[in-house]
């Protein structure tokens, strides 16, 4: 290996592609990029590891599965039309905000040319899109009545707390005052199995996204459940603006958590807003939290909950770290072995 030429660890390489290390990993390990070796047997990513990564990044992107991305990679290009299709009509969508807006700004200025000035509430209609929306109440009980504010809302929310920190009262007080949210609570799939709210025998638009979405997961390594159907079912549905989502990794195994979440993270920034109660460390992996996530600590001692910052020595990380279990041991603490 050149000294001088540009090669980067896992870390470094992660960083400049916009993805975690954990997601080239899972690219490794599906066979879609090979790393070279060090002569310590360090992994490291030259120029051609680099594009070969970005390209499957890109891939990711637009919506495509791993099997998928291994399809448009090994020269079936055909893999990437639904994917296409739908990313040219989010562009679209864009486009006639954007115009739109154009249009609000140039009468706006034809107004004043004519000297008159912009009537009551027309200039915060016409910056809506760029104000970041936020929220702000009185906590309720067990805590004393203290101000939560959230200044701003971000497209995926962690709610983190250990047992009996207030973390679902928080959540269902979320739902409640923020406009057009709904909570999702653990009985989303009924006792017999079946989904719970989201009726899709009345609605083949969203029984075709919810057979896509859940074909997507498993091809990304995820067991189907009815647990994991309830879910992607009330997610796809249309309906609130938000959705606060209790125990989001109930009754997934961790690879389906895995799954999940990067389906969720797939969305982008543009993805409806959701507020996820969690204390597995699949859901929430502290090293992979970007710029369009957040995380809010419920604390033991029923302090006012309060932004985490994910990185280690920010205030509240080691807590939230504490709170975070794998699926393996949360499995072994909800069924413990019978006494004798």
């Amino acid at each position: 290996m050149s000294s001088c030429t540009p090669f980067l660890n896992p870390a470094e390489a992660a960083r400049r592609l916009g993805v975690s290390a954990k997601a080239l990993r899972i690219y490794e390990q599906r066979g879609l990029v090979a790393p070279v070796r060090t002569m310590a047997g360090w992994r490291a990513y030259g120029p051609a590891e680099m594009a070969r990564a970005a390209e499957i990044a890109a891939l990711r992107a637009l919506g495509l599965s791993l099997v998928q991305v291994a399809r448009v990679l090994g020269g079936d290009a055909q893999e990437l039309e639904p994917a296409l299709a739908a990313h040219q009509a989010s562009l679209e969508e864009r486009a006639r905000q954007l115009a739109g807006t154009l249009e609000k700004v140039r009468s706006l200025r034809a107004d004043l040319a004519r000297g008159q000035a912009p009537a009551a509430g027309e200039l915060v209609r016409l910056l809506e899109p760029a104000i970041e929306r936020g929220v702000a109440f009185d906590l309720p009980w067990p805590w004393g009545g203290e101000r939560f504010e959230l200044r701003e809302i971000l497209p995926l929310t962690y709610i983190v707390g250990p047992l009996g920190s207030g973390k679902t009262r928080l959540a269902r007080r979320l739902a409640e005052v923020l406009p057009d949210t709904a909570f999702l609570g653990l009985d989303r799939i009924a006792a017999d199995g079946a989904i719970g709210r989201a009726d899709m025998d009345s609605d083949p638009a969203l029984k075709s996204r919810v057979a896509r979405t859940l074909a997507r997961l498993v091809d990304d390594g995820a067991r189907m459940s009815g647990a994991l159907a309830a879910l992607v079912a009330e997610l796809e549905a249309e309906g609130p603006a938000v959705l606060v989502v209790d125990m989001i990794e109930d009754g997934l195994d961790q690879a389906t958590q895995q799954a999940l979440i990067a389906h969720l993270r797939g969305r982008g920034p543009h993805g409806r807003p959701l507020f996820m109660l969690t204390r597995s460390c699949a859901i929430l992996d502290l090293a992979a939290v970007g710029s369009d996530e957040a995380i809010i600590l419920c604390p033991a001692n029923h302090s006012p909950p309060v932004r985490v910052a994910p990185y280690p020595g920010a205030p509240g990380y080691e807590a939230v770290a504490t709170c975070l279990a794998s699926p393996q041991v949360r499995a072994r603490v909800a069924c413990p072995p019978r006494q004798a």
